[in-house]
């Protein structure tokens, strides 16, 4: 009897306080809720709210709060991807709080480079000129047609004028230093590979693209490389930093995995599904 009146007493004074959750009828707006509201304001408008302005923000509060407890009272919140999803991102925000916060050093950082050399590495970067020959244009007298004009462009040196050789194509005939990626993107994975390949400071080719063939002469070329601390510091540390927020985020799931039991149901006539995590506390059915 002694427990059923206390108990009691305290369900009348949780409704009483207005924290009763969805079923509540009582709407309780403190103090510090009201300068809240009133510090959002200001925020954006770089001023306080009027008297009437204040009363127009604490109306749209309670009209939140009714709306979010018979959202609630009606199941609306459950099976929403969208408000799991926002729940999932607040508890990873709130654990962030306890996550190590500390500046990696500068010894941490070179192993993380070491470790990682392909996600820092330099493109190899090249500049050239190219003579574009069509073979829709010159037919079966197109690789004829490559030498003699390779033989000519070798006799005249770096400084031809080659406006007016080759055929139109709309392409750069001088590419200023740029990267594999980008050569890529304009002549193809082929022709990238191939004048990387090519002597620098004379004419050589042809070199095959998938618009035809080119004759090419390589001005600059710089190799591909890994990078010091000092040039990719910036980058290595947001890595950095960003794998560790993930495994610790990982390690704080695997701690709260330990309090739930993954069941799996099968369909009839179906293999078990292999578990992903936590095999000693999930179930098939």
């Amino acid at each position: 009897m002694h427990f059923l009146v206390l108990g009691g007493l305290l369900f009348l004074a949780f409704n009483w306080r207005g924290g009763g959750g969805p079923g509540s009828s009582r709407i309780v707006i403190t103090p510090g809720q009201i300068d809240s509201i009133a510090a959002g304001f200001a925020r954006t408008w770089q001023r306080l709210p009027t008297e009437q302005e204040l009363k127009g923000l604490l109306d749209d509060y309670v009209r939140e709060e009714i709306a979010a407890r018979e959202a609630m009272a009606a199941g609306l919140d459950r099976d929403d991807t969208i408000i799991r999803r926002r729940l999932r991102q607040k508890l990873e925000f709130v654990a962030e709080d306890s996550i190590d916060a500390t500046s990696p050093t500068d010894v941490e950082l070179q192993a993380w480079l070491a470790q990682h050399p392909e996600a820092f590495r330099v493109e190899p970067e090249v500049a050239f000129r190219q003579v574009y020959l069509s073979p829709d244009r010159r037919g079966a007298s197109l690789e004829g047609d490559a030498r003699r004009l390779l033989a000519q462009l070798s006799a005249a040196g770096p400084n031809v004028d080659v406006i007016t050789l080759g055929d139109p194509l709309m392409l750069p005939q001088d590419v200023e230093r740029t990267t594999r990626t980008d050569v890529a993107r304009q002549f193809g994975e082929e022709f990238a590979d191939a004048i990387l390949k090519v002597e620098p400071k004379r004419w050589a080719g042809p070199l095959r693209s998938g618009f035809g063939m080119h004759l090419v002469f390589v001005r600059e070329r710089a190799e591909g490389r890994t990078p010091s601390l000092a040039d990719v510091r910036p980058l290595v540390e947001r890595e950095f930093l960003s794998a560790r927020r993930k495994r610790e985020l990982d390690a704080m799931y695997e701690r709260l995995l330990e309090r739930y039991r993954v069941t799996l149901e099968q369909r009839p006539g179906t293999p078990p599904a292999a578990p992903a995590t936590a095999p000693a506390k999930r179930d098939s059915k």
